[in-house]
């Protein structure tokens, strides 16, 4: 059943007026005019049916009814606007949940997590790492990182990072093979692959597509051990087990310690990119705005 209130602004000039004494005290402390607020409180005489003030000459008081009523509106407002608080207190800290893809979470977003944790240390993330496209009407997630083109429908988008791919592969694996000086000198060596089923958007992040681009037609692009995880990829990588496809914005960490190095010039510019999404009017509340605009700070030093 529903509930027969009156107007909300009409209960707020009759508690403040009440709580004063005064139409023009309501006044000031509301913002409006006296007028204003003389109008709101007889509109809600009106509504009741009950005479709430008696208008003196120099002075105000509340009728027997009024003084009656006064204390629950009162409180019903105190515990109205306490809730508002808590409410926008809770969405400046606590918990938010954001899916991302594995890899991401593990060469990207982990471990620049400390930066995002001292600017808001109240704020406690919690990585849901999944290769499944979030469903923000089903899963229980406040927001999420994405890999496309960025044809999501229903959800705020965000591009934050954009990245090139090409070869790269240990200083150990390179000093065992300094032959390799071009991409005709891959030929023979072993290839690394993440053996995800790439969409057509995606084709540039196989050894395929990106021999045939560097106009490489005598090597067998399906030979060499296959991953399913690019993180994966990238440890064999290290490890010294072959060349593999470097996606610039995943492994910066890596070429910059060394722990990886860049092969040769040529390289292929992504057609798609790495998206903040969430639902179109999470992104005003701060934790997820916090967040989109920390992403978007953060892959400008990448």
């Amino acid at each position: 059943m529903a509930r027969k209130l009156p107007p909300l602004n009409a209960l707020r000039a009759f508690e403040s007026a009440a709580r004063h004494l005064s139409f023009t005290r309501a006044a000031d402390e509301l913002f409006v005019t006296q007028a204003a607020v003389s109008h709101q409180v007889k509109a809600l005489e009106e509504h009741l049916n009950i005479k709430l003030f008696k208008r003196l000459n120099r002075a105000l008081m509340l009728t027997d009814e009024g003084q009656k009523y006064f204390p629950a509106v009162r409180d019903a407002l105190d515990q109205l606007a306490q809730a508002t608080q808590s409410l926008h207190k809770s969405d400046t800290s606590g918990v938010m949940t954001v899916s991302v893809m594995p890899s991401f979470a593990s060469l990207w977003l982990v471990p620049r997590l400390q930066h995002f944790s001292s600017a808001h240390p109240d704020i406690d993330l919690r990585i849901s790492a999944d290769d499944k496209l979030v469903d923000f009407n089903q899963d229980d997630v406040d927001c999420a990182i994405r890999y496309g083109l960025g044809h999501w429908p229903d959800v705020y988008k965000q591009k934050f990072l954009e990245e090139e791919v090409f070869p790269v592969c240990s200083p150990h694996y390179l000093d065992k093979h300094p032959s390799i000086t071009t991409p005709e000198g891959l030929k023979g060596h072993v290839l690394l692959h993440d053996y995800a089923v790439y969409s057509d958007a995606e084709r540039h992040l196989s050894w395929e597509y990106w021999l045939d681009q560097a106009g490489i037609k005598d090597i067998d692009h399906t030979r060499g051990p296959k991953f399913s995880h690019t993180h994966m990829v990238m440890q064999s990588c290290i490890a010294g087990e072959g060349v593999a496809l470097g996606r610039s914005a995943l492994i910066k960490n890596d070429l910059d310690s060394g722990r990886l190095v860049r092969l040769f010039d040529y390289v292929i510019k992504s057609n798609v990119a790495y998206y903040f999404v969430c639902p179109p009017d999470a992104i005003e509340r701060f934790k997820i705005k916090a967040f989109c605009d920390w992403l978007l700070s953060e892959s400008q030093k990448t």
